[in-house]
């Protein structure tokens, strides 16, 4: 499996220009929900779905309690988290205070193992059509899979 991307233009409004250029962007092709990445781990992990989720929810809770305080969790080779901010810069450093703080984040460093399976993966370029559906122009290997019947809302 590949990471894709489409060409988008964007608008930098950095100086006067307002300069248009193409970027590439990255597709999120779909998303893991929680149930299924804890039934994931505990098939290759052999270990009960509900000691999983205790145990993601448990380091949940940590992270949130650790970065709260300021403080950078490393998580062995998973990566590191880290408490962040994005700041409005000034000129002067007594007009710099917490209103010139824009934004509070969270700043994750991936571990080796993530950087050596980013510096190997594959890239494909994906084509947006007319109505804003993309597409890689190759054919889809399960066009059944997402074609699910909708649950009864009575159930």
């Amino acid at each position: 499996m590949a990471l894709k991307y489409v060409i988008k233009k964007r608008i930098f409004g950095f100086d006067k220009t307002k300069a248009e250029k193409y970027v590439a962007q990255n597709v999120i092709t779909n998303t893991v929900e929680f149930r299924d990445l804890c039934e994931e781990i505990t098939k290759v992990g052999m270990v009960p779905s509900g000691a999983v989720k205790f145990v993601l929810d448990a380091l949940i809770d940590t992270l949130n309690i650790n970065l709260r305080k300021g403080i950078s969790v490393q998580l062995g080779d998973f990566g590191c988290f880290r408490p962040g901010m994005n700041c409005e810069s000034k000129d002067a450093e007594k007009d710099v205070d917490s209103d010139t703080i824009r934004r509070v984040k969270i700043i994750f460093t991936p571990g080796y193992k993530f950087k050596e399976m980013l510096s190997k993966v594959s890239i494909q370029k994906m084509v947006a059509s007319n109505d804003d559906t993309i597409s890689s122009g190759q054919p889809d290997p399960n066009p059944d899979d997402d074609k699910e019947e909708a649950p009864d809302p009575e159930a």
